[in-house]
């Protein structure tokens, strides 16, 4: 028979606690590193809280009240409140529309100012989401093999990503889809995944090429496979309306849903980046007609070399690193302020230039052992609830780690996705600490079946 435990201690993964807490301060390390001047007093601006690094300890601090407040709590709690949490998740970020209310910060009004820290709901809202989630697919009447329960779990998936977008967060928007990994898990059917696979590579393939020779293209195939089988067409009919389906779902996603995205959804500066990140003009821009004097073709250059600029300082700072790095405070990218938003965005580019090849991948090896740890908690748990969520957990954390590098090296656009646990920012650092300390508290309490 379970009994609850004694001891917040008992039945904690101690391991993820470590793995938490050394990546928090390599990331405070690196933020140091960037803001840090010589002939500064490092005890003056720690208690200070002028700078960055300083606000980030006091953050931690926090984070460590919030930890310990949460082992201390009760598992069931976390599927009591799960749907109402989501709510008030929900009604937070639409509060973000209020005038007097939400705050615009670098043209995203996504924020709710509350004095010592600007809060981001849509940041938040992953761990609410996580949770609902979780309640909705450990339901016994959920029959997610169903499509309306699949709808349903996609709903609440993706309902925060809707109105993220519409704040111009669309790369907070894009961590959502993380929570596919947690319904594949949970026996979403692969031909969703198989779909959206084939959704990215056409996505990919439109940047590359013209729509108008892209439609003649998918014309031009689809009546060269009619040709080749028109046989086996003449004797089952329904080959004809799958590859008429086809032709026409690749024509309308390139022709009408692509420009459309970028033209409604993405801003000219973001779809800009992401032609530039491909060598290609963007051709959604409404261009004049006629040709362009040499002063307006300055100007063009110039916005489109400073839209490539955060990319190539930071390769530049990663890339001379070397092997095993510069040193700590000898960074000259670091310490020169090459790299703009170098202690959020950008903070993996102090740890290429600090440390070198070999700190990026000791960091590396650090998350892939986090994320390997979270995926056996999760195969570990009795619950369907407990599981769900750690595969959200894992899918979130992967998400954000692999879109921040590849960003940082120029192999994804530049959408503003924090490194988790090292980025600064107090709604990014609780948001995080929180998803993590609820998953461990579930395992503590992992015989338990919660519903």
């Amino acid at each position: 028979m379970y009994q609850k435990n004694p001891s917040i201690s008992k039945g904690v993964d101690w391991l993820m606690v470590w793995l938490y807490a050394l990546i928090v301060i390599i990331g405070l390390v690196c933020i140091f590193s960037v803001e840090y001047k010589s002939g500064e007093s490092v005890v003056q601006t720690l208690l200070g809280f002028k700078k960055n690094y300083s606000k980030q300890l006091f953050y931690f601090g926090a984070c460590i009240v919030i930890a310990t407040f949460i082992l201390l709590t009760d598992s069931k709690l976390f599927t009591a409140m799960a749907n109402l949490s989501y709510l008030v998740g929900i009604v937070l970020i639409l509060a973000t529309f209020i005038p007097g209310i939400g705050k615009e910060i670098k043209g995203s009004r996504s924020w709710i100012p509350l004095g010592f820290m600007n809060l981001q709901p849509v940041e938040l809202c992953k761990i609410f989401t996580s949770l609902a989630l979780a309640k909705y697919l450990s339901m016994q009447e959920t029959d997610f093999q169903k499509p309306r329960s699949q709808l349903i779990a996609a709903a609440i998936a993706f309902t925060p990503a809707v109105f993220s977008i519409l704040q111009g967060e669309t790369g907070l928007a894009l961590v959502y889809f993380s929570f596919l990994i947690a319904m594949y898990r949970e026996g979403l059917p692969p031909g969703y995944l198989i779909a959206g696979v084939a959704m990215a590579v056409l996505l990919v393939v439109s940047l590359l090429f013209h729509t108008k020779t892209l439609l003649i293209a998918f014309a031009a195939l689809a009546a060269i496979f009619l040709f080749f089988n028109r046989r086996q067409i003449r004797r089952n009919k329904q080959l004809l309306f799958i590859v008429l389906g086809a032709w026409l779902v690749c024509s309308l996603f390139v022709g009408v849903a692509v420009p459309f995205v970028f033209n409604k959804v993405f801003k000219k500066y973001q779809a800009d980046r992401i032609f530039s990140m491909v060598g290609v003009e963007n051709p959604f821009t409404d261009n004049k007609t006629g040709s362009l004097s040499p002063e307006e073709e300055k100007l063009k250059q110039k916005k489109s070399e400073q839209q490539d600029y955060n990319v190539k300082q930071s390769k530049i700072a990663i890339g001379s690193g070397g092997l095993a790095g510069k040193g700590f405070l000898k960074g000259t990218q670091t310490q020169g302020d090459f790299v703009p938003e170098q202690h959020t965005d950008f903070i993996f580019t102090s740890v290429g230039e600090n440390f070198g090849f070999w700190g990026c991948a000791g960091l590396l090896m650090l998350y892939l052992i986090m994320l390997l740890r979270i995926v056996k908690i999760a195969e570990r748990q009795r619950s369907t609830f407990s599981r769900v969520y750690a595969y959200s957990v894992a899918g979130i954390i992967f998400f954000h780690v692999a879109v921040n590098i590849c960003v940082t090296i120029g192999l994804a656009p530049v959408i503003g996705i924090t490194l988790p646990l090292m980025s600064y920012g107090g709604s990014s650092l609780i948001t995080f600490t929180i998803l993590l300390f609820i998953l461990i508290k579930l395992d503590a309490d992992r015989q338990m079946v919660l519903r």
